[in-house]
């Protein structure tokens, strides 16, 4: 947990005892590969902090999987167009490997903005760095050629790129695979 800790004193500053309040606040949850924090039709019930591990963030669109995001250890995970109104998702969010999680719950999320003095301020700031990754995710999705949105995952997860198939590479660039592999072979020869 204290990656956990660690990722949140980076935007708040807090006391021993509050430290105590947000460890009891947040749960372990582990996922094997293949399974899923949330799928398509369910509620969002909680954001998870990754403490170990790896998921992608996808739309099925009649059978065709569309991948929007990949967290990593030390990021926040949620569809918090689901989360924040308690509606059913249309996205999923599934394990690629082994994850470990630290989960809270929508009631003690209200609970940390209320006991934890600098709390919804850690909200508002998480809150905005989701926001802008989605922007800046959906500008390039419309504005740049497959090349470099490609460049980009390689620039932003340079450490992924062995973790992830080649095939959810491709479709969080927005390509088939076969296409793929030929800017691969284009950028590395």
């Amino acid at each position: 947990m204290e990656s956990l800790i660690s990722t949140i004193k980076q935007l708040i500053s807090f006391s021993a005892e509050e430290e105590t309040i947000i460890k009891n606040l947040f749960t372990e949850l582990n996922l094997k590969p293949g399974e899923y924090l949330l799928r398509d039709g369910q509620v969002c019930k909680h954001v998870a902090f990754i403490n170990k591990g790896l998921v992608r963030y996808f739309i099925n669109n009649d059978g065709d999987e569309r991948t929007m995001f990949f967290n990593k250890e030390g990021e926040f995970v949620c569809n918090y167009i689901s989360f924040l109104p308690q509606v059913p998702s249309d996205k999923n969010i599934q394990a690629l490997e082994a994850t470990r999680l630290y989960v809270i719950s929508y009631e003690k999320l209200q609970r940390f903005y209320r006991e934890v003095a600098e709390g919804e301020k850690f909200g508002r700031v998480a809150i905005e760095q989701v926001f802008l990754s989605a922007i800046q995710q959906l500008d390039s999705l419309y504005t740049d050629p497959p090349e470099v949105r490609y460049q980009q995952f390689l620039n932003h997860y340079p450490d992924l790129t062995q973790r992830i198939p080649q095939y959810h590479i491709a479709s969080y660039v927005g390509i088939k695979p076969q296409s793929l592999s030929r800017i691969r072979k284009r950028i590395f020869s």
